[in-house]
């Protein structure tokens, strides 16, 4: 038996990490009644086999809710790490001199193996090296081909394995392991519609990963390295989707810079017209606790007030005590927020400029047509999800009805702000266009008799990125009668 679910009564999107906590059907499906729209698959974790019955599961959902489900596959990248100590283990002083060499004997206090060249050959003097996430910093004082020299800033703990961070320099390493190639391959091969690129640090780092998905996945990029922001504009331009890693770049720069950088990037994304999410620790203490704090509460409201297009749940819902509570206040939170009258306005700050094409003009001229004629929504067919992406990028204040003859493109609209996906038949004629969206506007609920609705196509149809008309519909409520 199939139940439909409606389209979601809040615009903001929400992208949940599956994990031990969260990765059996009933509980996938339990997430997404409670306001998932896409599910996060951690390459990092697991392997590959055990990752196939989660893909299943989520796309079972199709069936028994009749609506299109979005998978995201997040690649690990590659992992910075120093060595083994003798002993497992060592305490660094503050203001000690501490070397990190090619040596894999077990360190000490004075040394320890780095087995990654790509440092020892772009390290500068001056150049900070942050050790387990942060907790400890040295400064280069000399370098070599084998060799860093380094005093110690913040001393403290250090064991076996732990991670390193460079975030003065741009390293010469590929954003993709070898892992990663086999984790990407292994996703596409599953139909995944998303996937996740780590340790992006220039517009070049997304070229194989494009290349490998061949146009079978969408490519978000996780901005997570400072060297990322220097050219952030050419790497939102080079990618289909990004992603504020806040964790990652919360380690790498001060913890202060990084609420306006949030925003920078969330308003970069906004204006190419990119989906953006926003991720880490938006409900930390739900990890262990059935609720979360006021302060968590606020760092999810700015999110959604900044534009964003998704806000994620990690560790949240995939290894937390909560996972089902933590969903539900992310979806209480998008509610609560967009219900505020003050929204629309705080989310137009954001100034948008069409592009001088007639998709973008008609875009633009739906959001202030549904405003001027009180239209319960705009309806969107789209065989790439070009204009639906087109219309969200405007921030409309009504539901975005997006009408798809496409599968992978209703799936990768889920991480789409405002967007309600329906995969259906193409349409023939301008009078079939007109039908199908009334049909569909009352079938989703999202319009009912006597309802405007505007509805925007490209003629010829079924010609990808020629969008060419606006037409606004009065929905009479017979439109159903008369099909059946």
């Amino acid at each position: 038996m199939t139940t439909a679910i409606a389209p979601r009564s809040r615009k903001v999107r929400v992208l949940a990490t599956l994990g031990p906590a969260s990765n059996t059907p009933e509980m996938i499906a339990t997430l997404f009644q409670a306001g998932a729209d896409a599910f996060r698959i951690n390459m990092s974790h697991g392997d590959q086999q055990s990752k196939v019955a989660v893909i299943q599961a989520i796309r079972g959902l199709e069936r028994e809710f009749v609506r299109p489900t979005t998978i995201l596959a997040d690649l690990q990248g590659p992992k910075l790490r120093v060595g083994k100590f003798d002993g497992g283990r060592t305490m660094l002083e503050s203001g000690s001199t501490f070397v990190l060499d090619r040596d894999e004997t077990p360190g000490d206090a004075t040394r320890v193996e780095l087995p990654h060249k790509e440092i020892f050959a772009a390290i500068e003097p001056g150049a900070r090296l942050l050790l387990d996430d942060g907790k400890l910093v040295l400064r280069v004082t000399d370098h070599g081909p084998e060799r860093i020299e380094t005093v110690v800033e913040v001393g403290g703990p250090l064991s076996n394995n732990k991670g390193l961070n460079v975030p003065d320099v741009v390293l010469p390493m590929a954003a993709l392991t070898e892992k990663d190639r086999s984790d990407l391959a292994f996703a596409v091969e599953q139909g995944v519609d998303w996937i996740a690129l780590s340790f992006v640090q220039r517009p070049e780092d997304l070229a194989e990963a494009r290349k490998l998905i061949g146009g079978k996945a969408a490519l978000l990029a996780k901005i997570e390295k400072p060297a990322a922001i220097d050219r952030l504009e050419e790497i939102v331009e080079m990618c289909d989707g990004v992603m504020v890693a806040r964790g990652d770049l919360g380690v790498e720069l001060p913890p202060q810079t990084v609420p306006p950088l949030q925003k920078r990037i969330v308003e970069t994304a906004r204006r190419l017209g990119r989906p953006v999410v926003v991720a880490t620790q938006m409900l930390e203490s739900m990890i262990q606790s059935p609720s979360p704090t006021r302060a968590e509460v606020s760092d999810v409201a700015t999110a959604i007030y900044d534009g964003a297009d998704a806000i994620m749940l990690s560790a949240e819902s995939a290894a937390g005590a909560w996972p089902v509570e933590s969903v539900a206040m992310m979806n209480s939170i998008g509610i609560s927020v967009e219900g505020d009258p003050m929204h629309g306005d705080r989310v137009h700050f954001t100034v948008m400029r069409p592009d001088p094409t007639t998709a973008d003009a008609l875009a633009e001229a739906a959001k202030q047509i549904a405003k001027t004629t009180s239209a319960t929504a705009i309806i969107c067919f789209t065989t790439s999800g070009s204009t639906a992406r087109r219309i969200a990028r405007e921030r409309p204040s009504v539901p975005i009805l997006v009408l798809t003859p496409s599968k992978e493109t209703a799936r990768r609209l889920g991480l789409l702000w405002g967007t309600h996906a329906v995969h259906t038949r193409d349409v023939e004629s301008f009078e079939d266009m007109v039908g199908k969206a009334k049909r569909m506007a009352l079938r989703t609920g999202i319009a009912k008799a006597g309802d405007r609705v505007i509805v925007m196509a490209g003629v010829p149809f079924r010609t990808p990125g020629s969008t060419n008309v606006l037409h606004v519909v009065h929905i009479t409520g017979d439109e159903l009668r008369d099909y059946s």
